[in-house]
This record gives structure tokens, C-alpha cells and sequence, in this order.
């Protein structure tokens, strides 16, 4: 048995937005206020992290995470790798290098915004990683499986992974008809959805409702969610029984 947390459900549009004044914004309920989308996979011997945005330390923190194995990440945008810094922390408690699992184009952006961590004479404290690179290949981080399941964010390819009987896509607008065999038999289906009206690079409601019509998982859980969605409350009553509203720090069995 593994367990997922749901470290962030949100985007860079609903964190509360500055200076917005909407329902979502101005909401007393804890369900509206998201960090920024990421989960963690434990099993009895792995603890590893999807993602790592600018709330990484915060979440960690949140959840009181005291290890970490690997870190795997989905694509290059920054609202997905900026917290990267943060591992820092493990490498100092573990005292080891940190494993990051990501594609090359992912490892160019992360050389690229963290040039100190990968420079060959290297300021003390820096954070310690080690690299290895993915494809379309099965790969384990510790005992856990990770099967990637190629989506596209508008143009940009982006990783979902498979775990067992658990999909998770984020930042996808497309999936590729090949891909739809790897997510065949899912019982958990975690999907973007990032608004009700139409975006260029990722879901709306309407789509990711579609897809988990196709799909036919158990239960499937909406994340990557602006504050343009509109408030946890009203989103609940849209919902077929099976789908329901991931909020920050809710846990599940896998």
C-alpha cells in the first residue's frame, strides 16, 4: 500500500491572486486558499516528491517531511521547479545528494536556473543533486514505479506518471491517443483542470470531465485549479459522485 499527498492544488492564478477581489480570492473557506500543484508518493521504504514549485519548502514544512528520496519532475515551467533550492535542507539532514528524475529538456531549464548548484567550483551550502535522466521508459525511485505518460501542455511535452492503479496529470491540454493505453484499468485518476472556459495549454472542466468519462476510474481527484474555477463550494455541486476537488494536504491510499 502507498499514499499520495496532495502537497499543492493550485496555479500562479489563485494563490490568492494580488489584489484580486473574487470569490475564490476573498474566500474564509481553507479549501480555496491553494498552494501551488504538487504531490508526494510514500510507500514503507520511499518518500518521493512530484514537483517541486515555489512552495515546496512551505508544503514540506506543512506536512512535516523529515526525508526524501527522489524528486521527479513533470516539465520545466517555473511554477513547478522553482523550489528546487529547497532540497537543500535534505541534503543537509541526509547528508547525501539529492535524486532528481527529470527528462533532458527539464535537466537544461534546471542547469539554467540553477547555474550554482551545477558549477563546477561550487559555493558551500549549494544544493547537492544527483541527475538522472528519463524518457518513456519505466524507471524506480527506491521501490516505487514510476510509468511516464506523455501529455502536452499546448505544445510543451509534460510528464504524467502512472504508479500502480494511480495516474496523475498536470499541465496537459492533450493527450496522445498511444498514451490513453498506459492510463487503461487507472482506479485513480488525478487531472488538471484548470478553469471552466477554454485555455490554450490546459483543461478545462468540461475536457477533464470527458477524459475521466473515458477513463472510468474509481475516483478521480481535480487539480491545477485558478481561482477562475470558482469557489471549492459551488465547483462540488458540478461534480459527478466520482470526481471530487483535491485540496491542499488531503491524503489518499493507493
Amino acid at each position: 500500500m502507498k499514499k499520495v499527498t496532495f502537497l499543492g492544488t493550485g496555479t500562479s492564478q489563485g494563490i490568492p491572486v494580488i489584489a484580486c477581489h473574487c470569490e475564490v480570492c476573498t474566500s474564509a473557506d481553507t479549501r480555496d486558499n491553494r498552494t501551488r500543484t504538487s504531490i508526494m508518493v510514500t510507500s514503507d521504504k520511499t518518500n518521493l516528491v512530484i514537483d517541486t514549485g515555489p512552495d515546496f519548502r512551505q508544503q514540506m514544512l506543512r506536512e512535516n517531511v523529515k526525508n526524501l528520496d527522489g524528486v521527479v519532475f513533470t516539465h520545466e515551467h517555473k511554477d513547478h521547479i522553482a523550489g528546487m533550492d529547497d532540497i537543500r535542507a535534505f541534503n543537509f539532514i541526509q547528508k547525501k545528494d539529492m535524486d532528481i528524475y527529470a527528462t533532458a529538456e527539464v535537466q537544461k531549464a534546471l542547469q539554467r536556473e540553477f547555474h550554482y548548484v551545477f558549477a563546477a567550483k561550487k559555493y558551500p551550502g549549494v544544493p547537492l543533486v544527483k541527475l538522472h535522466n528519463i524518457d518513456n521508459d519505466p524507471f524506480l525511485v527506491g521501490d516505487i514505479e514510476l510509468i511516464p505518460i506523455n501529455v502536452l501542455h499546448y505544445m510543451m511535452p509534460v510528464k504524467g506518471y502512472r504508479i500502480d492503479d494511480f495516474s496523475y496529470i498536470t499541465d496537459a491540454k492533450t493527450i496522445p491517443e498511444e498514451e490513453y493505453e498506459k492510463l487503461k484499468g487507472s482506479k485513480t485518476l488525478v487531472i488538471n483542470a484548470l478553469r471552466k472556459t477554454s485555455h490554450i495549454s490546459h483543461f478545462n472542466l468540461k475536457e477533464a470531465l470527458q477524459i475521466i468519462e473515458r477513463i472510468k476510474p474509481d475516483k478521480a481527484y481535480l487539480i491545477h485549479l485558478s481561482h477562475l474555477i470558482g469557489t471549492h463550494q459551488d465547483l462540488e455541486k458540478e461534480l459527478p459522485e466520482n470526481v471530487e476537488i483535491a485540496v491542499d494536504g488531503l491524503k489518499i491510499e493507493i
